[in-house]
């Protein structure tokens, strides 16, 4: 398998592979009435990918022990973070929203976000295509 991504400007089959498999199983948890903490996958230059799940402390930190999960893991050529949070509407509203967050190493990192209703509402569980949401500080430089 190539893991080289050197010759894509944006985002490489690999991660595009990673975060949406990431995002798939946070939707497929929050459909079966599980609590998205923070997910972490984070896949190292032979494409071994460690996969995990932080919990018990609050959103922000949760999200910060993330992002520094991803900056200490040697090896580490791509990541992908998803968690539970909300979008703002046009009319100062909020909706629940699956956030996900990815990135490669020496490439631009990103961050997306699919909106969602009926949590454990099985095949009733609805949710939007993921949609960008900007460009997040890299975390693997």
């Amino acid at each position: 398998m190539d893991n080289d991504n050197t010759s894509y400007d944006e985002v490489s089959p690999q991660l595009d592979e990673l975060s949406s498999s990431l995002m798939g199983e946070a939707l497929d948890r929050l459909a079966e009435g599980v609590r998205i903490n923070t997910l972490v996958a984070i896949q190292d230059e032979s494409g071994d990918t460690t996969l995990l799940e932080l919990a018990d402390d609050g959103p922000e930190a949760l999200l910060e022990g993330a992002r520094r999960q991803v900056r200490r893991t040697a090896h580490a050529i791509r990541y992908a973070i998803v968690y539970e949070g909300a979008v703002g509407l046009e009319d100062d509203t909020f909706v629940d929203a699956l956030i996900l967050e990815f990135g490669e190493r020496g490439h631009r990192s990103y961050s997306a976000y699919s909106l969602f209703e009926g949590r454990g509402m099985g095949d009733e569980f609805r949710w939007t295509e993921p949609a960008p949401a900007g460009e997040e500080e890299p975390l693997l430089g």
